[in-house]
């Protein structure tokens, strides 16, 4: 094994371990991504929710190649393309007209940044502005990006912590709403909803509600929480508490949209639609780098009637390339029905790691929608008492799951309990994943949790 120094010095690439190299993938094959020694690595994960349709698909290599051949890039200062417009008609169409606009940038931290920068403007070029409204709401225990708004948005404290200094002081936090961790003993769904409801009305009056642009939350929490759906209610609560003091609603949907959840959009299922949705990941599945905002027409039709443009604009926005990835992606989706094995496939797989998994010792809880499922780990499961963080339970597990006697991916993640304690993992396979493969991911899954455990021993 190599030392840290030598590591560093045989790479060029500041990668995210800098203390190792991570072995190089040079192919992919559908559900599985080709490493340079040969192993075939089951790609479970998507990455991190991203690869929709698994690797290599024809149809959407075929778009991207169509598109560089008719223009690549184009400033959107200048012009328009067809395929973004096309795109564009696409996504507005999916969401039924109750979304009337499509922003596209690169990233789903872009996609956040630009959420906050309409939300703002939306209030100051309304007939009567209201610029007093410069507070957000978010939700402890969230991810919201990257980048020092976004991650100012997040109530992930690990990611905030070295540069809570820098990150803006107008954010507050709300409880999420996780069942497993936050509902009292023999409190029903509705009387959960309507505590988390008070507080978010509590903190409206708290910050003044005269001040406060959005209330944004994920519909289906990720990388934060591990797949942690609302409770039944929850969004209709929280969009009544809003709405009651004119706050727009913000729904992160780029790790549990575009068809993740079960349907293309997770608030479809929630009986809801945001002012404002962000989208990434399975927007374009990977095949490049694409994401963005679905904006309801109130708030484009406030600009029209004031500056008549959103001060906003990037060098990629709209990129060609990016569009047609993610145009393509789309109506794969939607010729071949994947929604549809989306359910078929999420259901069995929630029903085999129950069966496997429910009954472990160190299995606290099993969650999730469609093809977007977590697994929380516990140190004693009575009291749903956290490992040490410092042993890095799922990490571990993450590690060891990728090596070559297993060869296959799960996603961790810590912070579950109080966004310190807490351990996790992800699955969320491609939505062409077939019954075989589900069945595999299962068994790897319960293989690699039991090995673990059992060498902690």
């Amino acid at each position: 094994m190599s030392s840290p120094q030598s590591a560093r010095h045989r790479t060029a690439v500041l990668h995210r371990a800098i203390h190792t190299l991570p072995k190089k993938a040079i192919g992919g094959e559908g559900s599985y991504v080709i490493l340079e020694d040969g192993q075939r690595f089951l790609d479970s994960t998507g990455g991190a929710a991203v690869s929709c349709l698994g690797h290599g698909n024809a149809e959407v290599k075929a778009a991207i190649a169509t598109q560089m051949d008719q223009i690549s890039y184009c400033h959107s200062a200048f012009f328009a393309t067809p395929v973004f417009e096309d795109l564009a008609n696409f996504l507005v169409d999916s969401t039924g007209g109750k979304l009337s606009k499509v922003f596209i940038v690169s990233s789903g931290s872009e996609a956040m940044e630009a959420a906050m920068k309409l939300t703002r403007q939306y209030y100051l070029e309304l007939p009567q502005p209201q610029p007093q409204r410069t507070k957000f709401i978010a939700r402890k225990l969230s991810y919201h990006g990257i980048t020092l708004g976004a991650l100012a948005m997040s109530g992930h404290v690990v990611r905030r912590e070295p540069f809570e200094p820098l990150l803006m002081p107008n954010i507050s936090h709300v409880s999420p709403c996780n069942a497993y961790r936050g509902k009292l003993d023999g409190e029903s769904d509705a009387d959960y909803v309507a505590r988390l409801a008070e507080e978010l009305d509590a903190k409206f009056r708290e910050l003044g509600p005269e001040t406060v642009c959005a209330f944004v939350a994920e519909p289906i929490v990720g990388a934060a929480l591990g797949a942690v759906p609302a409770v039944p209610g929850y969004f209709a609560a929280m969009r009544a508490v809003c709405d009651r003091y004119g706050v727009l609603l913000i729904l992160d949907e780029v790790m549990a949209g575009m068809g993740r959840s079960g349907t293309l959009h997770a608030w479809e299922q929630e009986g809801v639609v945001p002012d404002i949705q962000t989208i990434g990941k399975g927007l374009g599945g990977g095949y490049a780098p694409v994401a963005g905002l679905l904006i309801k027409e109130n708030i484009v039709e406030a600009l029209d009637k004031g500056t008549g443009s959103f001060r906003h604009g990037q060098t990629y926005q709209g990129h060609p390339v990016a569009c047609a990835a993610a145009l393509a992606v789309q109506k794969v989706i939607k010729e071949r029905n994947l929604l549809e094995n989306v359910r078929e496939m999420g259901a069995l797989l929630e029903s085999l790691l129950s069966q496997r998994l429910e009954d472990h010792p160190h299995v606290g809880n099993i969650r999730g929608k469609g093809l977007f499922w977590g697994i929380e780990f516990v140190k004693d499961k009575a009291t749903k008492e956290p490992f040490d963080p410092g042993l890095n339970i799922a990490v571990q597990i993450q590690d060891l799951a990728i090596t070559p006697k297993y060869s296959f991916s799960l996603y961790a993640g810590g912070g579950s309990v109080d966004g310190v304690r807490g351990d996790h993992v992800l699955l969320a396979p491609p939505y062409t994943v077939t019954k075989e493969e589900i069945e595999t991911i299962v068994q790897l899954t319960v293989k690699v949790i039991g090995d673990f455990f059992d060498q902690m021993k």
